[in-house]
């Protein structure tokens, strides 16, 4: 490809609602551009990218033995409302009505539409299993859309869903979308690293999420190096302690701690450890349907942080307390609650408060803290113990071997066990070797195919600009000659290499711009093209063109003669 002959519309600034490096590079290399809050178009050179990550994504999932397929982006509310998601998915999922006034939604996915499509089509056992996958553009009303492609409004995802007689047979295939996963990000060239996960709202009994690692990634991801052992922060258990409660040794006592509202400020002004104090976290809780509000108590220790999935499985659904809410059921304003004398308000406890004795907690009295504070004595045991926090580096492994740390990642694909749920809901069944009707188990497989793009970047990147894998690159090989409108050797050695990187299969652009060779070479490294050839008339006077790979810190001297075959062993060692 020639640049004449394509688009390039590089800026030299990032927008200035850009708030992440990949949203800046992307705008700035002209691989999107903004149409509406989180919508954007994709330019050739970013839909080059996008569509080298989809066409590694087809090949592995038609390897696999999925079934590609083309589902309508338009569903009807009837599918949506059989299967209970009508009302649960909530505002994120775009409603319309069309001119007779029926109800519609914009998918953000679609196990309705498969599960419609498979009770309808599938009648015997003999026809099972079956996997169909497709890659379309979706659309998910986020009430905040930023970080451009990374948590847009409209996305390329891949999702597929199989179909089957038995758990067993349920679980061969989730191993097997586990193992063509991991090798679909293996080819895209990109560091990451499967956990398992909470099944969130798509619901099942079990899920992995594969994560692309990155600093700016939105996901806490904990793994054990010493076993291998790795889960999402959501979900890997906090151990319970292995030491029992000590026995009581002080004397409740209320002390005051004017204006100190927070556990670091408490433990500051009275001289003690984060670990022993505990927070009060007041919520209302709804465990069922169309039941009132319960206020109840979750209390951590100081130094953790409440882990709300692993807390709502516990007391069913809730809510944070508003502040007359918590005024309201213990007297006090926030800051300063506990859970001493608050008469039959439910208590959920972390496991590491559990054991602890002689601990420090509010006084519900704005103003005041008590101190020496202990289960059994000063106030009843907890309603519940469980484990409510997030995990920490250096807890233990949860698998026994070795202990957890902590890295960050951004979730680009998810596989999930779905079960019967949605094959109840929707009765999709089959008749079985005795022609009895059974309902079928059901997986789900996604994968952001767009948001991997901005995933790669957040991992590939410097001051310069992308540094795509060479796999997603736009091209994989740039030329740059120097004055290729004045010199005709330049032009000739030019149009030469070109010709034969061309004919030996290179992905190779042309810059036959006349533009200012610094500018040119801006470009390049900003777009993110792995492999530079420069030439230019002094070179080709020694017969040596200048070669330069995209995280080379020097260029280096090639035979002109040779370039090519040097070329292709760079791109088959990439």
């Amino acid at each position: 490809m020639r640049t004449s002959k394509f688009f390039i519309s590089t800026l030299k600034e990032a927008p200035s609602d850009a708030e992440i490096v990949s949203h800046k590079l992307m705008m700035r290399a002209g691989l999107i551009k903004r149409l509406a809050g989180g919508i954007y178009t994709w330019m050739p050179l970013g839909l080059r990218v996008l569509r080298k990550v989809e066409n590694i994504v087809r090949e592995e999932m038609n390897t696999a033995g999925a079934i590609e397929l083309s589902m309508p982006a338009v569903q009807p509310a009837e599918l949506w409302q059989e299967s209970g998601r009508w009302e649960k998915y909530g505002p994120e999922l775009l409603r319309l009505k069309d001119r007779h006034q029926r109800e519609f939604v914009i998918g953000p996915t679609h196990e309705e539409v498969v599960t419609d499509v498979v009770r309808k089509e599938v009648k015997s056992y003999r026809q099972l299993p079956l996997h169909f996958y497709q890659i379309q553009m979706k659309f998910r009303d986020e009430i905040r859309p930023r970080f451009g492609v990374m948590r847009g409004r409209e996305f390329l995802m891949k999702d597929g869903y199989s179909f089957h007689t038995s758990f067993e047979d349920l679980q061969r295939e989730y191993a097997n979308m586990y193992d063509t996963y991991t090798r679909i990000f293996q080819r895209l060239g990109l560091q990451f690293r499967a956990v398992a996960a909470d099944t969130g709202s798509i619901g099942g009994t079990g899920s992995h999420e594969f994560h692309v690692l990155a600093d700016s990634g939105e996901d806490a991801l904990a793994y054990c190096p010493a076993s291998g052992y790795a889960a999402n922060v959501e979900l890997a258990e906090a151990l319970a302690p292995t030491q029992t409660r000590a026995a009581a040794t002080a004397a409740m006592t209320k002390v005051a701690t004017p204006n100190k509202t927070k556990c670091e400020d408490v433990a500051a002004f009275l001289n003690a450890p984060l670990t022993q104090m505990v927070k009060a976290i007041a919520i209302m809780r709804t465990p069922e349907e169309d039941t009132a509000p319960q206020f109840a108590l979750l209390l951590l220790r100081g130094d953790h942080d409440l882990n709300e999935i692993k807390a709502q499985k516990v007391v069913g659904d809730f809510r944070f307390a508003r502040d007359e809410e918590i005024v309201e059921a213990l007297g006090c304003k926030p800051g300063y609650i506990g859970p001493v004398g608050i008469g039959n308000i439910p208590v959920y406890t972390d496991r590491a408060v559990a054991v602890m004795s002689d601990f420090i907690c509010g006084a519900n009295d704005a103003g005041h803290h008590l101190t020496g504070v202990n289960f059994g004595r000063d106030l009843p045991e907890p309603t519940a113990v469980a484990d409510l926090r997030d995990v920490v580096a250096g807890d233990p492994s949860p698998d026994g071997q070795g202990t957890l740390e902590l890295c960050r990642g951004i979730e680009v694909g998810h596989i999930f066990q779905l079960r019967k749920r949605y094959a109840e809901a929707l009765k999709c069944a089959y008749l079985d070797v005795n022609g009895q009707s059974q309902t079928m188990e059901m997986g789900c497989y996604g994968i952001g195919v767009s948001r991997i793009v901005g995933a790669a970047i957040e991992q590939n990147h410097d001051e310069r600009g992308i540094i795509f894998p060479k796999a997603i690159a736009p091209f994989e090989v740039c030329i740059v000659p120097m004055g290729y409108a004045k010199s005709e050797a330049v032009k000739e050695a030019t149009d030469k290499l070109y010709a034969d990187l061309k004919a030996a299969g290179v992905d190779v652009l042309l810059d036959d711009r006349n533009e200012r060779p610094g500018s040119m070479f801006a470009d390049m490294e900003l777009i993110g093209i792995p492999h530079r050839v420069v030439v230019g008339e002094r070179g080709l006077g020694e017969g040596k063109l200048e070669y330069k790979g995209r995280t080379d810190a020097e260029a280096q001297m090639v035979s002109a003669e040779t370039v090519v075959e040097f070329l292709k062993a760079k791109l088959c060692a990439a």
